[in-house]
């Protein structure tokens, strides 16, 4: 394996003044203004990134699962991915059928002519240990193992996915960002090389604090166009500073409170995805719970100011969401209608016993990105219209989903709690409130209603017709929306800050699919 050097020390971003800047009230609608003028070679672009606390390592680091960036498409390529539009693309795949009816058997068409970053061809071998380690109940993702049953090459460019279940969608779940292709190895070694066939190569890494990527020369696709990548991350800093002193040219996952302060300068355009992230408030359910009365869980949703949020809160880079895991740019959103009524809400709650009124226990959240401060004070003074008091208090980021999910003896697992949500398409967003001890629905299940709504996701992945699978993903966000097992709250629109001069950087409601090999610049 290729070591890496340690960088030397130094401040990666200008420090502790932190500019006052207001949220926009404008409806999210900055231009990016696309370059007519062909791409040019060379140069490197430097941005503010999420990184992944789950790497100890350099060697961890490089790996699909635990890499030090969650966009692992950066080195890595998946048979599928899914576009700015929300569609499925063929990427390492070319091609693909299910070959059952009930949808249990898929066959692949794999591309020909690609090469690892060491030169290797990528071969059907590659692919098929690939899947066997994701598949694997020790070293994979806990979905996949419960999808894939086994898969098999039957050709020199195809494979066979034999699944455990039917999956009408399998094409977006092989979109998947953990779903990586690397060379064939012992199951325990994979993925800690580094090795991919993405766009850039890892260079340089500095735990916790940055990482270079370098051109893939051998890249299959468009580009890239860059020579290098540099991402840097925002912990303990001020990436608008940072940017406004040229120490970066861009800012992944931007908050919306900066967009209209540097959206309006002359060397900066904004790129702004059709959605993102949503917020969810789980609402636990157990014996004793206020929550285990529909009544009160639906009172709480409609006395919710959703659009006050978006306003205020997003600057109007966001959108209300409908009590499901689905996001508003999906063609399968189902609006909630009524999306806010006050008199309904204290209706619900007086024929609930709480004719004065409720205080609801503390809901507690953490910073996942920077405005969510605002969007629960915005939520819990807009619920008091109602009738409603709903404390809220912050958690460090360190540790709250362990403390909200993972210690079930003392949670009894139940905490009424933020969870974030990211844009998946139908099946797998509505997949989420169909598990039957998943902590989101605030253990819904069992129960009537759970159990029809488990029934209706299973007949949507036996359904291969869109259009009738679409009619059951509508009935499914009725029957969420009547139950309300969780209340969705609102939805960030994805943003990328960028200087003028970068071309081809699109924002991605997908925030781990943004693409880098068309990015360029003057």
């Amino acid at each position: 394996m290729e070591r890496f050097r340690k960088f030397n020390r130094r401040d990666v971003l200008i420090g502790s003044g932190a500019i006052a800047l207001t949220a926009s009230t404008i409806d999210g609608s900055f231009i990016n203004h696309a370059a007519a003028a062909s791409p040019k070679q060379g140069g490197k672009l430097v941005y503010v990134g999420i990184m992944n606390s789950k790497h100890k390592s350099p060697e961890k680091a490089m790996h699909p699962y635990t890499g030090i960036e969650v966009r692992t498409n950066v080195t890595y390529d998946r048979l599928t991915w899914v576009d700015e539009d929300l569609g499925v693309q063929p990427q390492l795949a070319t091609g693909w059928r299910a070959v059952e009816e009930d949808q249990t058997v898929w066959e692949v068409d794999i591309r020909q002519g690609v090469k690892f970053h060491d030169g290797r061809d990528m071969t059907t071998n590659d692919v098929v240990a690939s899947y066997n380690m994701h598949r694997d109940p020790k070293l994979g993702t806990s979905f996949s193992k419960k999808l894939l049953e086994s898969v098999e090459k039957v050709g020199p460019d195809k494979i066979r996915f034999h699944l455990t279940s039917p999956n009408s969608e399998l094409p977006w779940w092989m979109a998947e960002y953990r779903q990586a292709i690397m060379p064939a190895d012992d199951l325990d070694k994979m993925g800690y090389s580094g090795n991919g066939t993405g766009p850039f190569k890892f260079a340089d890494i500095d735990v916790g604090r940055r990482v270079i990527y370098e051109a893939n020369e051998n890249y299959w696709d468009e580009g890239p166009y860059l020579e290098q990548l540099e991402v840097v991350t925002a912990s303990g800093a001020d990436p608008a500073n940072a940017y406004l002193s040229g120490q970066i040219d861009a800012i992944l996952q931007a908050d919306p409170a900066i967009v209209g302060y540097l959206g309006s300068r002359d060397d900066t355009e904004i790129s702004t995805a059709k959605s993102g992230d949503q917020i969810l408030m789980v609402l636990p359910k157990y014996e004793g719970s206020v929550f285990a009365d529909v009544r009160v869980r639906e009172a709480l949703s409609l006395a919710l100011d959703r659009e006050a949020i978006v306003r205020i809160a997003y600057g109007g880079y966001g959108w209300a969401s409908n009590d499901s895991h689905m996001h508003a740019a999906s063609p399968d959103f189902l609006p909630r209608k009524p999306l806010r009524d006050v008199a309904k809400a204290k209706k619900l709650l007086a024929e609930a016993g709480y004719p004065n009124g409720i205080e609801l226990p503390t809901f507690h959240y953490a910073p996942y990105t920077p405005e969510l401060g605002r969007v629960f004070q915005v939520a819990a003074e807009s619920v008091k219209e109602a009738g409603i008091t709903m404390p809220i208090e912050e958690h460090p980021l360190s540790g709250y989903r362990k403390w909200r999910v993972e210690d079930k003896e003392k949670t009894r697992k139940h905490r009424f709690a933020m969870g974030p949500v990211g844009s998946r398409n139908s099946a797998a967003n509505l997949y989420r409130m169909a598990r039957p001890t998943y902590n989101e629905s605030g253990y819904w299940h069992p129960s009537a209603e759970g159990d029809e709504y488990i029934a209706l996701y299973k007949k949507a992945m036996l359904t291969g017709d869109t259009a009738e699978r679409n009619a059951i993903y509508q009935e499914m966000q009725r029957l969420l929306q009547r139950e309300v097992p969780g209340v969705f709250l609102t939805g960030r629109k994805e943003l990328i800050v960028h200087r003028n001069t970068v071309h081809g950087l699109n924002s991605h409601a997908q925030y781990w699919n943004a693409t880098f090999n068309k990015v360029w610049r003057d």
